[in-house]
């Protein structure tokens, strides 16, 4: 079964004793839709349903134009016939069988003039073609991992479930496997699913976000709109921050230094490697790097400098901060001032500052 609408809908109520799932989603049918929340706040209990791992007494799923679920209709397609990857924090791979033939394993399921996916292409855009045969036992944990996504991939899916895939690593395994989840991102017709716990994975992957709490949807939208959103809990998180995209305009060899245009005008200077003017860039600016001065300094030591407008504030979780939501020029940032600074800037709606921005973190 299938219809004209493109995009995933899905709508599941799930009870759990004291716990209750109870979702009810427009999300994209491209892109990363990331799910962020604490433990127990519903998002592996959502990937299940959405696996058909678990069957919601009361559900609707459609990916993209098919009929997964409508229990109206009863109406459930079982996993194994639902055009799905999935990659869990564990590489569930088959100890006894080498790489090559692990990744052979995902594309038996697949008739060849279905594939979406080449075995070619996947060992590209996980970098694993030097490890085809190697055994499980001799691959490090973000080897196993990137193994484990390229069996996914060669499913050829239509949808794409990651349950905390790097939950289960260390930082620099989680650094090494990043720019291969980016790739996906970037090159693959693929729409994701991704589970964290992390705002900086979310930075760095999502298109979409849904922050859940308590088995349900407090909001979901574009990442840069959510991410400055002072209503929910990830910014009040001591590593709060907004994701912005901008143009590479410029570079000034002599100092490193890569200058970003944004949509509304402002620029950026960034320390970096040189990059091709025109490309597009997505920077994380985190709301502690972030000072506010009621004149522009005349000498500082602080590269960006911006002019920006109070839109609002909100006390911080420690009764020491305030958040407050800035506008720079059409694009949101955040800042976390002490509650003695705010009363020193006679902080209001409204009102023209000019920020400093000491640290940008290129999320490329």
């Amino acid at each position: 079964m299938a219809s004209a609408d493109k995009g995933i809908r899905a709508r599941f109520r799930v009870p759990y004793g004291e716990f209750q799932l109870d979702l009810d989603l427009q999300l994209p049918g491209r892109g990363v839709t990331a799910l962020l929340g604490h433990s127990g706040s519903g998002k592996t209990t959502f990937l299940r349903c959405v696996a058909g791992l678990e069957q919601a007494r009361e559900g609707f799923l459609e990916i993209n134009g098919e009929l997964w679920q409508d229990s109206a209709r009863n109406h459930f397609l079982p996993t194994h016939r639902r055009a799905l990857g999935y990659v869990f924090q564990e590489a569930s791979l088959f100890e006894h069988l080498s790489v090559r033939r692990n990744l052979e394993y995902g594309m038996k399921r697949i008739p060849s003039q279905q594939r979406k996916v080449a075995l070619d292409q996947a060992l590209e855009l996980l970098g694993i073609g030097h490890l085809l045969e190697r055994m499980p036992a001799r691959l490090s944990g973000g080897e196993r991992q990137r193994v484990g996504i390229a069996r996914a991939l060669l499913t050829s899916p239509g949808l794409l479930l990651m349950d905390e895939p790097l939950a289960a690593l260390d930082l620099k395994r989680k650094a090494e496997i990043l720019p291969y989840l980016k790739r996906l991102h970037d090159e693959l017709d693929i729409p994701i699913l991704y589970v964290s716990h992390s705002p900086d994975e979310v930075a760095r992957l999502a298109d979409h976000l849904v922050v859940l709490e308590d088995g349900k949807a407090l909001a979901d939208g574009p990442i840069a709109s959510m991410l400055a959103r002072l209503d929910l809990p990830q910014a009040h998180e001591e590593d709060a921050g907004v994701v912005v995209q901008g143009e590479v305009r410029g570079y000034d060899a002599d100092y490193r230094l890569l200058d970003l245009v944004l949509p509304g005008g402002s620029q950026l200077r960034i320390t970096h490697p040189p990059v091709q003017p025109g490309e597009m860039l997505r920077v994380r600016i985190q709301a502690r790097d972030v000072s506010l001065n009621l004149e522009r300094p005349a000498h500082s030591s602080i590269v960006n400098l911006l002019p920006v407008t109070v839109q609002n504030q909100v006390e911080a979780d420690n009764g020491a901060h305030v958040l407050v939501r800035l506008d720079m020029q059409g694009t949101p940032l955040l800042a976390r001032v002490t509650r003695y600074s705010r009363d020193q800037l006679g902080l209001h709606e409204g009102q023209s500052l000019w920020a400093q921005i000491k640290s940008v973190a290129l999320l490329a």
